[in-house]
């Protein structure tokens, strides 16, 4: 145990600085230690894990409770492809004027496309009525869609193989 003045002599001596670790202990805890290279490191692993860092975006598609059989079709496609970028998606029912009185059919299309997207995505906020508009919340499964290109290509490549021939 040294001094402070101690302590601060034997870092000038070795041109390096004298930084407090655990200034609430007793006695207080110094290193002797390049200050600046310290913050280098630091300021690199925080960079680092920032990039490393995953944002989860969250994109949103909008239906309607009287959709037709196309329109829900593209909409799912459109729902399917942000789910395979890893994005969660906010599917929404708007409602309109009288269409407040069934929420039910809102209600049935949004449990249709959790039916639909079940291999692929998991329901994480069942749907929830607010005010005008009913939402649901879908996240992708990791490794749902790797798992059915893979099986997609394997039965594709037997029969190109039989045209040729």
């Amino acid at each position: 145990m040294f001094g402070i003045r101690d302590a601060q002599r034997i870092a000038d001596e070795q041109n390096l600085d004298l930084v407090e670790i655990a200034p609430g202990a007793e006695p207080p805890v110094c290193k002797v230690m390049d200050y600046r290279k310290f913050k280098y490191d630091q300021d690199r692993k925080a960079k680092l894990a920032r990039k490393k860092q995953v944002k989860v975006e969250v994109k949103e598609m909008k239906f309607r409770p009287k959709i037709d059989v196309g329109d829900y079709t593209t909409k799912k496609n459109h729902v399917m492809r942000f789910l395979k970028r890893g994005a969660r998606v906010k599917v929404t029912i708007m409602f309109r004027g009288r269409e407040m009185a069934h929420p039910e059919q809102g209600l049935n299309v949004l449990e249709r496309l959790a039916a639909d997207l079940k291999p692929y995505a998991t329901v994480e906020q069942q749907p929830k009525m607010e005010g005008r508009n009913m939402h649901m919340l879908v996240a992708p499964i990791k490794g749902a869609f790797n798992e059915k290109e893979q099986t997609s290509t394997a039965n594709e490549e037997p029969s190109s193989r039989s045209n040729e021939s």
